[in-house]
């Protein structure tokens, strides 16, 4: 495999595992307790929320993806590219959800984008 498609696999998994946390969050907003106490029925519910499965469905494939990465490179290499779902999840949830992004966060977003860069040419 060449080194672009891994790296185009390694993104493939931290996008589908950003996108699993963005659709959690989703699901999330309205609150985890139903407003009446737990039932079977409210388990239910919330754990039939579109945000909820689609956030696990997406954290399953991106495992997936993750272990034919693993397959085919070190993960010393591999790794590091997680760090690039803190920058994905940092700016989707500003944009899709609304969420603030203050100078200090968008500092510690570009030392990661920094750190990764370094690590990729390695």
């Amino acid at each position: 495999m060449s080194r672009f498609a891994l790296i185009a696999l390694i993104l493939a998994s931290v996008s589908t595992n950003a996108a699993a946390q963005l659709l959690l969050r989703w699901a999330a907003r309205d609150g985890l307790v139903p407003a009446q106490s737990w039932s079977p029925s409210s388990f239910l519910e919330f754990i039939f929320r579109p945000g909820i499965i689609g956030g696990l469905a997406c954290y399953a494939l991106s495992v997936v993806i993750w272990v034919m990465v693993l397959s085919r490179a070190e993960v010393s290499f591999a790794y590091p590219f997680l760090g690039l779902g803190f920058v994905l999840v940092t700016f989707a949830s500003a944009f899709l959800l609304g969420e603030a992004i203050s100078a200090q966060r968008l500092a510690g977003t570009a030392l990661i984008v920094l750190g990764v860069a370094v690590l990729a040419r390695g």
